[in-house]
Formats: structure tokens, C-alpha cells, sequence
């Protein structure tokens, strides 16, 4: 068994043809391209999908490799994830040959073996370079070929970029270096995923309303900030893949996930200093103008070295806990606390602060002043209220929705309802109310 813990990109077709050169400035080792086919198969019901793993057998130079891949974790397009290999004499499944561990409890092979087919295939050609990036080794496969479930395909042209020994940090160094020149996109999708849309018909997906994060049970506050920083990463790369398809609403979506970084920086900064964050924080503030410009073509943008710079930066932050080197044993400990306690608290103030904003009637001008700050504190109960029922959160946390977005879309004739309305509001949090 070894973890897989690599980077995945999206080459725009300008940069594939320039790419190769990319590498020649550092220390590498070159194979000559060669032609992969992948199967992958899975059950009538999604067993193995259902199980977050996945099963593949890859066919090269009339040699063949079963590969079963195990629930792991992605942070923007990193991967980490426990992946078996078996070198089989045929194109035949053998179960068997895995360790009898990874398997499911009350799993019976010899069942699933038999429920397992075809699904979709990859075909496509692989260059590989091993580069030396500081202490580290890294592998970088580029591939170019397509993805096919049935009469449905779909382009594949991509980069991995895998660590074979050294640090993450090192990965992560050499991504953003390779990111300078434009014309890759981090990917959170990988081909197995793309494969298994294609195989459902290829719907078109919809956007996602932003939903209140769920930290896991007795969270700390340290597990809290990384939980709330991950789920503005996955909103913005859901919504980046729907924007470049067409759904120009999803533009929308990934300017939220932004404003939901920001938020998230600002919830946590008495904790976390300024600059602990400054490359995250620096590279914000070049990407904003850029999606706030409603002309923007999402091609040229999510290509852009700034973009990508930008999202690697978060993922740096998160993957490596960027943070901890500015943290002394004060702020430690604040950290290792209740993440609930602590959003009680926060809670309280955001509440305080709107309720000052909007605590007696309005003109036009004054509500539009006020969008900013609402749209924050709207953010901050989103980050802050998932240890409470939905049934108690909901309906505080949309009366103060519908007030946004009824001055975000300027009617005039919902603006004082919609305050009155939010005002009325019952607090749901510890502290907040007689309980």
C-alpha cells in the first residue's frame, strides 16, 4: 500500500503545447511518452462508489496493473489517498490479490467480484518527468487523450504532479513556480469522477445555495477555522467547473466563496495574525477586481496565473498549517478550545453589530452603505452556527438573507419589511437568548 499525495491541473490547449519546455529549468529525468488505457469498474448499485473508493485495471506496453484506490482526502485539487497496485498476467479482475482489510465489513468477494463491470474507460498518452524540486522528488505526468462511457466522451488533457519522496511543501513550491506562466487550472475532479458523471448521462450540474458549515462533533477552534476555510475552497471549485461550462449565475457563486475566505480571515484574525496570512491575503486582493468584473471571460480568468496562484496559496495555507509558526502558547490554547464555545461568542457580536447597523429605519442610500457589512455578518453565521438544528438556524439566518438580497437587487419596497422581519429574530446560540 502507498499514499498517493499529489496536484492535479487542467492544461488550457495554448499551454499544453509549451508545457514540456516549462520543466527544462530544473534538475530532471525524462520518459518517453507512452500509451495508457484505463477500465474501471463498478457494480449496478455503486458499491464501491458508495464506499469512496475506486477500481481500475490499466493496461501499457502489453503489461497490466489492478489498482484499487480508498477513501482518502482532497484539499482543492490535493490528493491523499491509500492506493493498492497488483500487476495481473491479464485484463481480468482478481480481488483476491488485495489485502483482505480494505474491504468493506460483511463485504463478500466472490459476490462482487461477479456484480463488477466495465464502466468507462481512459485512453490517452503519458509523458512523465521525475523533477528535483529543494529536498524533494517529485513525478510529473502529463496526460492527453479522453475519457468514454458509451457514445459520451469527454477531453482529457491534465497534470499530475506526485510526490515520490520529500516534502509537500516542496510540491506545493514547484506548482506555484509552474503556475507563473499561465494556462493551468487546479482541478478537484479527477478522472475516475469525470468518468463517473459521463457513465450517469452527463447532467448538467446546478449551482449550490452556500449551506451552514458542519463541523464535526466537539470540534476545536484550530478544526473549526481549517473546516471553514476547506468548505470556501470546495464551494469556489464546484462552482469554477459550472462557471467554464456556461452557468454564468456560478460566476456569482465563486465571488461568495472568495467573500467567505475573507470572512473566515477576519472570524479567526484575533487568533491568527495579519501575517500569518499576507501571501494568502496579497494574492486576494489581486484576483478580486479581476471576478469582479462582470465581463470577464471565465476561460481567460480561471486560466490565469493570478487565479491559480491565488487558490494555491489556500491550499499551501491549509495543507501545510501555515498558521502554526506565528502562534504562541497564548493563542495555542485559544485555538485547542471548543470551536462551539467560541462561535457562541462570535455569534453574539455579529448579531450586536447588525442589529446597531439596522436598528431604525433607513433611507436608500444608508441600506446600500450597509450591503458590505450585511453580507459579512450573513457569511459569519454560516461559519459559525452548524452546532446548532437546522430548525433553529435557518429561519434567523434567511430572514437576514432575504434582507440582502432584497438591497442587493435594490427593492426599495422590501427593505423595511425585511429588516423588521430580521430584527424579530429570536437568537438561537448559547447565551444569546433566555433558553
Amino acid at each position: 500500500m502507498s499514499v498517493e499525495i499529489e496536484l492535479k491541473f487542467i492544461v488550457s490547449p495554448e499551454a499544453a503545447a509549451t508545457f514540456p519546455a516549462r520543466l527544462a529549468a530544473w534538475p530532471h529525468q525524462h520518459e518517453a511518452p507512452q500509451k495508457l488505457t484505463n477500465i474501471y469498474f463498478e457494480t449496478a448499485d455503486n458499491f464501491l462508489r458508495s464506499h469512496d473508493m475506486g477500481l481500475r485495471i490499466r493496461g501499457y506496453d502489453g503489461s497490466y496493473e489492478m489498482t484499487i484506490k480508498t477513501a482518502g482526502s482532497v484539499v482543492g485539487g490535493l490528493y491523499q489517498r491509500p492506493e493498492y497496485n497488483v500487476a495481473i498476467s491479464k485484463p481480468v479482475l482478481a480481488l483476491k490479490k488485495f489485502p483482505a482489510d480494505i474491504w468493506p465489513q460483511d463485504c463478500k468477494l466472490a459476490q462482487l467480484q461477479k456484480a463488477l463491470q466495465p464502466l468507462f474507460r481512459t485512453d490517452f498518452v503519458r509523458e512523465k518527468w521525475v523533477v528535483t524540486h529543494g529536498v524533494s522528488e517529485i513525478e510529473i505526468g502529463f496526460d492527453q487523450g479522453e475519457v468514454c462511457a458509451g457514445e459520451l466522451k469527454e477531453v482529457l488533457c491534465e497534470v499530475e504532479l506526485e510526490l515520490k519522496k520529500g516534502e509537500t511543501r516542496d510540491l506545493l513550491a514547484l506548482a506555484a513556480a509552474l503556475a507563473e506562466q499561465g494556462g493551468l487550472r487546479q482541478g478537484n475532479q479527477s478522472k475516475a469522477e469525470r468518468g463517473y458523471h459521463l457513465a450517469q448521462g452527463n447532467a448538467m450540474r446546478e449551482c449550490r445555495p452556500l449551506a451552514v458549515l458542519k463541523p464535526a462533533a466537539k470540534s476545536t477552534v484550530e478544526q473549526g477555522m481549517v473546516a471553514a476555510f476547506e468548505l470556501a475552497l470546495s464551494h469556489w471549485q464546484y462552482h469554477e467547473e459550472l462557471w467554464l461550462r456556461g452557468d454564468q449565475q456560478a460566476r456569482r457563486a465563486v465571488v461568495e466563496a472568495i467573500a467567505l475566505i475573507r470572512q473566515a480571515l477576519v472570524i479567526f484574525g484575533g487568533l491568527v495574525p495579519r501575517k500569518a496570512s499576507a501571501e494568502l491575503r496579497t494574492r486576494l486582493t489581486v484576483l478580486e477586481p479581476l471576478l469582479d468584473d462582470k465581463n470577464t471571460e471565465p476561460q481567460a480568468l480561471c486560466y490565469s496565473a493570478e487565479y491559480l496562484q491565488c487558490k494555491l496559496a489556500l491550499t499551501s495555507w491549509l495543507v501545510t498549517g501555515a498558521w502554526q509558526p506565528f502562534i504562541d502558547a497564548k493563542a495555542q490554547a485559544k485555538l485547542s478550545g471548543s470551536f462551539k464555545r467560541f462561535s457562541d461568542i462570535m455569534l453574539g457580536r455579529s448579531a450586536a453589530e447588525l442589529k446597531e447597523a439596522f436598528a431604525g429605519s433607513l433611507n436608500t442610500d444608508e441600506y446600500q452603505e450597509q450591503l458590505p457589512r450585511l453580507t459579512r455578518q450573513v457569511l459569519a453565521f454560516i461559519l459559525l452556527s452548524g452546532a446548532y438544528p437546522d430548525s433553529e438556524t435557518v429561519p434567523y439566518i434567511d430572514s437576514w438573507r432575504e434582507l440582502q438580497r432584497a438591497v442587493a437587487e435594490r427593492r426599495q419596497g422590501w427593505y423595511e419589511a425585511s429588516r423588521k422581519q430580521a430584527l424579530l429574530q429570536a437568537p438561537f446560540w448559547l447565551n444569546g437568548a433566555v433558553r
